[in-house]
């Protein structure tokens, strides 16, 4: 089909509307994460009620279309399935002691989103901490990953593995996938994966989602959307190099990270990150909502 590489390739329309959706998302999903703050620890949300209130934030913008897919919403032993539906009969509770992951998206005239994150309810094991901060390690290592013309998804997929499999550790889906303009949130022909036999071209859009997941107990995915940029000549380099736009705009889990596990580089990464986050999305939120995310976008190194 001669129209599918033309449409992963984004024109700069696209690629404009594309930073004004994830702008738009992540007000939403700060006060989502806010919201969440407040009300988790009282133990009397849901997988469901959760999901939905996350999806009446959206609502809230009034240039929602849809979801991009039904929600991921999964706590505690429900987090490690990777493709989790929730339904009545699996719903469980938002448990002190226990790591909820959510996997959601929006469909906007201006772009498509999708991101996960993993949320400590309560005070988190040092285990928790341990696989959620090398899950933290893979994904800063795809974000500033650097590759010449030519690089497939399959190039790069060991990337975020590495510090995993020093561990004995790894996770059995894909790194990335290819996703649409106010389209499918899954599009090719490009991803960052072991099939990923696609050459990487700037104006792509794909995720950057590695995770951990223990079978029984509870699960780790951190994604983000990317944007590959133009090749550029590198400080002291012979060949031009292609690299990675984070489109996404929420914070991470201070609490899940361990600090003393990150290199300085990927603390520099984090807070600089953290402080984007904040200067975007924080003129977007009321006082109560702004006052949590200066909290969760302070700097950690």
């Amino acid at each position: 089909d001669p129209c599918i590489l033309p449409k992963a390739r984004k024109n700069a329309v696209e690629i404009a509307g594309a930073r004004a959706a994830h702008l738009r998302d992540g007000a939403a999903f700060a006060r989502f994460l806010a919201w969440l703050d407040r009300e988790a620890p009282g133990g009397r949300l849901d997988e469901i009620a959760v999901a939905r209130k996350l999806e009446q934030f959206r609502a809230e913008t009034q240039a929602l279309k849809d979801i991009s897919f039904d929600t991921i919403s999964g706590s505690g032993p429900n987090g490690a399935i990777v493709h989790y539906r929730v339904t009545e009969a699996t719903n469980r509770k938002l448990k002190p002691g226990e790591l909820y992951l959510v996997d959601s998206g929006g469909q906007y005239l201006d772009g498509t989103t999708d991101i996960t994150r993993t949320i400590a309810i309560g005070r988190p094991t040092a285990e928790m901490c341990e696989r959620y901060t090398l899950v933290l390690k893979g994904h800063i290592a795809i974000a500033t990953a650097r590759f010449p013309k030519g690089t497939r998804g399959i190039d790069l997929d060991a990337f975020a593995r590495r510090a995993l499999w020093e561990k004995g550790l790894d996770f059995d889906h894909g790194t990335g996938h290819g996703v649409g303009s106010y389209l499918s949130v899954h599009e090719g022909p490009q991803s960052i994966s072991r099939r990923g036999m696609a050459e990487l071209e700037p104006g792509m859009i794909v995720s950057n989602e590695p995770g951990y997941y223990k079978e029984g107990s509870y699960g780790v995915r951190l994604e983000n959307l990317v944007l590959v940029t133009e090749p550029e000549t590198v400080p002291g380099g012979d060949r031009e190099m292609m690299g990675f736009e984070t489109l996404t705009l929420a914070p991470f889990d201070r609490r899940l990270v361990n600090v003393d596990m990150l290199t300085s580089a990927e603390l520099t990464w984090l807070d600089a990150y953290h402080a984007r986050v904040s200067k975007l999305i924080g003129p977007e939120l009321g006082p109560e909502d702004r006052a949590w995310l200066d909290a969760a976008t302070a700097p950690i190194g």
